[in-house]
């Protein structure tokens, strides 16, 4: 039996007391102080939190990216320090324990203990279990334009208060879960880019060739630069081929494709313009330019060198506003060395089983790390699990 079992058994062994949030908690509203007032956003010292916060600090907040002053709090009253804000509007289904006074924006609903239940409750377990409260939110949001929580059954909520040594072993086992999490995701990020640093390494000196050993041509000399056919989401009739539209990857998914076997596209305009991919499928290109190597160059190799050289792409951008890239600055400011063909093609047997590896190890690592969140959910989820004392 574990030792979380045998507090269970000693402390709460017919359950758990259950109450209303409303009654355990203050709740309050977040807000926003009026941006046309400068005063209530110069030199401010009090933290002002928003989701851009926890998306970027997590689910345990210190200090905010934005501050306010003084002047901008209504009644000079903050959240208190130990408050858990969660998310009842726009973005549903997210929280975080605020380990300062602050504020936050009108977006969340902010829950502090009141003064009876300040020692019975841990701040610390609170936020372990609005993770069990973020999926009641969000599935119980009233419908219309603008999503936001039921707040009457939000009020309703039944919410435990097992004893606090029970507390105290659940917040001790999913603090060390969720550092164990942290340090196999490091880990697993950590391989991912030292395989990618491999990559790039032999990439860049299988691809080194001295002036005099190997010919060299234009891109525009090396490859059939096309330049494809725009088409607008309107424009496109459901299908199964991909449409390459400026960006890293398909737009829509169209019934024809304008190109099909092997190809590389560099996207033509927008923040990915200069951005290489390498097709062997029908595709439909859009806001791009379509590559078919001349004879005696390998499509893969010429693939490889493009990628090398993916910097340089990027940076023949022009334009003030929408950035694009002219087809005859492609065509005449890239250099494509030509070695034999048969260099070509066991440069390309190198590069390509690195690449492969590469990539398999970069599409299975979220998979392992969405495998490790679900293994942790399921714990969590365990350990926040209890039976209702009956009254």
């Amino acid at each position: 039996m574990s030792r979380i079992d045998d507090l269970i058994v000693e402390y709460c062994p017919d359950g758990v007391e259950f109450h209303s949030i409303s009654e355990i908690f203050d709740l309050k509203n977040g807000y926003t102080p009026s941006k046309s007032k400068l005063e209530y956003w110069t030199n401010g010292t009090v933290p002002w939190f928003r989701m851009e916060d926890i998306r970027a600090n997590g689910h345990i907040l210190f200090d905010s990216i934005q501050h306010v002053s003084q002047l901008g709090v209504k009644g000079g009253r903050l959240f208190p320090k130990d408050s858990v804000m969660i998310a009842t509007s726009a973005t549903i289904g997210e929280h975080a324990l605020l380990k300062v006074d602050a504020l936050t924006n009108q977006r969340f609903t902010v829950l502090s203990r009141k003064t009876q239940y300040v020692n019975r409750l841990l701040p610390e377990f609170v936020n372990y279990y609005c993770y069990v409260l973020d999926e009641w939110c969000k599935t119980n949001v009233h419908a219309g334009g603008f999503a936001s929580v039921d707040m009457e059954g939000f009020k309703r909520y039944r919410f435990p208060i097992p004893p606090l040594p029970v507390q105290e072993e659940i917040v001790r086992i999913l603090d060390s879960f969720s550092s164990l999490e942290a340090e196999l995701e490091a880990e697993l990020e950590a391989e991912l880019e030292a395989r990618r640093k491999q990559y790039a390494y032999y990439r860049n000196e299988l691809l080194t060739f001295d002036r005099e050993r190997v010919q060299w041509l234009k891109l525009g000399e090396a490859a059939f630069i096309n330049k494809g056919t725009y088409i607008t989401k309107k424009q496109v009739i459901p299908g199964n081929i991909p449409v390459i539209l400026g960006g890293v990857e398909p737009a829509y998914w169209h019934s024809e494709s304008n190109h099909d076997g092997e190809g590389i596209v560099i996207s033509r305009s927008g923040a990915n313009a200069g951005f290489a991919s390498y097709w062997n499928e029908p595709i439909f290109v859009s806001d791009g330019f379509v590559l078919d190597a001349t004879p005696g160059i390998d499509m893969r190799f010429l693939f490889h060198v493009l990628k090398k050289q993916q910097a340089k792409l990027h940076s023949m951008k022009r334009g003030s506003g929408v950035p694009h890239i002219n087809s005859k600055m492609l065509a005449n400011n890239v250099a494509i060395p030509v070695p034999p063909l048969e260099e070509q093609q066991h440069v390309v047997s190198i590069l390509d089983r690195l690449d492969k590896f590469t990539n398999d190890l970069s599409s299975g690592l979220p998979a392992e790390i969405e495998a490790r969140r679900k293994q942790y959910e399921y714990y969590r989820d365990r350990l926040l699990s209890f039976d209702e004392l009956a009254v």
